[in-house]
């Protein structure tokens, strides 16, 4: 009876039918139930056990407590997977415009790996045409951010225009003034993606995180309608802190932060080159709008605002989004302007302000996958950055000219004055453009001079540190040799240096044989 069962001998080889215990005083119970290996019933008093089985006891329980709890986090683990797969799949369920081919793939696989990729500039014109061939959705948002880094090593901003740097959780701990109109316009949004429909979801949460800690951020802008959707974009292709990186990148480093200001001077200025493009563009379409006095902001603002993400499909807007991180601002206007010519027939047809009103806002956005694939297609061709310079100096000069004129008696007068002035400017605006142009290729070339500098100052102070240090080294070198030599050698050694030269040559000549 007092001999040790099997299981007590050989703890670690059980049978792995048997439920081993958790506590000694459990496990004893269960093995005063058990047969002794004489094959005798048990008396009724418990067998004694010693100190050994009790340690065997709780080192088996141990082991299988930890083995529970390793488990318990494996299937954590998988199942915050399985979520994480599950919501990326769900923020990507959307068409893309275009195949990316499986070069191009290849490509951007090398460039996302490539070391040095966020701190060392790469050709601008090999990125670009990377972006042409196309971008897989499932990388999208990492081809996103090395292209907002290869931007910002190219195109640094002025210290005064750069954007606050507070940290992204600081900011979620603060409260916004804006937190109403955030949470109306939440559900708004995308209220037909599925990461976003839910009400107060993890996707509502993140775009009220973002939108939260930006109108704090930019206390200028603060919110306003529009960013909601810009930010929805990016939410569904990269985590909440990256998209806000993102969104700082938007508005600051591209400026589209401009039109969302109180005023909206910059939105104005937009909707005056868009006319004018299509003026210059589609003379056509451009007075069948003139004859039924249709302004571009009636249909264009919503388009800027969001950046065509409130009424286009995600897909096109997703490759409208990578455009934007290498041109800024002026692929807005070439898929305007572009959507406005490829459906010209049909616009010219409604003869009615409401028709065509009409025909903007819901038919135009409903384009087939064909008509998005021939629109990306026509933007990748056009450069219409010379016009948008020479428009935007243009509408601000007849502002001037307007404000110092003062009210004209009437149209014809006023018409009379803006044609001789628009003669004028032409000619002037070139040789702004032109002084524009040098002064920003001399401030890049001084910025560029004044890093180099810099940079060079740094490594000099580098190296005379390194120096001083070496120097150093060697007179304690010095020091501590002379003190290992004896008094005589040391005599020997000072004659020597004296006898030779500042080159270590010995002064005397040698003698000729």
């Amino acid at each position: 009876m007092n001999k040790p069962s099997a299981s007590m001998q050989h703890p670690d080889h059980s049978d792995a039918r048997e439920l081993l215990p958790l506590s000694p005083r459990a496990s004893v119970d269960v093995l005063g139930n058990l047969l002794p290996q004489t094959g005798e019933q048990p008396s009724g008093e418990r067998p004694k056990r010693t100190g050994t089985d009790y340690r065997a006891l709780w080192k088996t329980a141990i082991h299988q407590q930890i083995i529970l709890l390793r488990m318990e986090k494996e299937n954590q683990r998988l199942e915050a997977s399985r979520d994480e797969l599950h919501i990326r799949k769900m923020k990507l369920n959307y068409q893309e415009v275009g195949q990316c081919s499986k070069d191009a793939q290849a490509l951007w696989e090398r460039k996302l790996t490539a070391p040095g990729r966020t701190t060392v500039p790469q050709d601008q014109e090999e990125m670009y045409r990377a972006l042409c061939q196309g971008v897989s959705k499932s990388r999208r948002g990492e081809v996103w951010l090395l292209l907002s880094h290869q931007h910002r090593l190219c195109h640094r901003l002025p210290q005064r225009q750069q954007a606050p740097d507070t940290p992204y959780q600081d900011l979620l701990k603060q409260l916004t003034a804006q937190q109403h109109a955030i949470l109306v316009d939440l559900g708004r949004t995308f209220p037909t993606h599925e990461y976003f429909s839910a009400q107060l979801g993890a996707g509502q949460l993140s775009l009220y995180n973002l939108l939260k800690a930006y109108s704090l951020l930019d206390t200028e802008v603060g919110y306003c309608q529009g960013i909601s959707f810009v930010a929805g974009v990016l939410l569904l292709h990269m985590s909440e802190e990256q998209a806000f990186d993102m969104l700082k990148f938007f508005m600051y480093d591209l400026g589209i932060r401009r039109q969302y200001r109180p005023d909206m001077v910059s939105l104005q200025v937009q909707m005056y080159q868009l006319s004018r493009l299509l003026h210059d563009y589609n003379r056509e379409l451009y007075n069948h709008f003139e004859e039924h006095e249709i302004c571009p902001s009636l249909y264009a603002a919503p388009w800027f605002l969001t950046l065509f993400a409130s009424q286009f499909p995600l897909g096109f807007v997703s490759r409208i989004f990578d455009f934007l991180f290498v041109q800024g601002t002026e692929v807005i206007f070439k898929v305007a302007l572009c959507l406005l010519s490829s459906h010209e027939g049909e616009i010219v047809e409604c003869d009615t302000f409401e028709s065509i009103v009409d025909y903007l806002k819901t038919t135009l956005p409903t384009l087939s996958q064909t008509q998005m694939e021939q629109t990306i297609a026509k933007v990748m061709e056009m450069d219409i950055s010379k016009q948008l310079d020479e428009y935007d100096v243009e509408y601000r000069v007849l502002q001037d000219e307007m404000l110092d004129a003062g009210p004209l008696p009437d149209d014809s007068d006023r018409l009379d004055k803006l044609e001789k002035t628009n003669a004028q400017l032409k000619k002037q605006n070139m040789d702004l453009l032109e002084k524009l142009q040098a002064a920003r290729q001399k401030i890049q070339t001084l910025e560029t001079s004044v890093e180099n500098f810099l940079s060079r100052e740094s490594k000099m102070k580098h190296m005379i540190r390194s120096l001083e240090q070496e120097r150093a080294a060697y007179q304690k070198t010095i020091e501590r040799m002379r003190s290992c030599l004896p008094p005589d050698a040391l005599t020997d050694v000072e004659m020597t240096q004296i006898k030779t030269g500042p080159n270590g040559k010995a002064k005397t000549a040698a003698k000729k044989p």
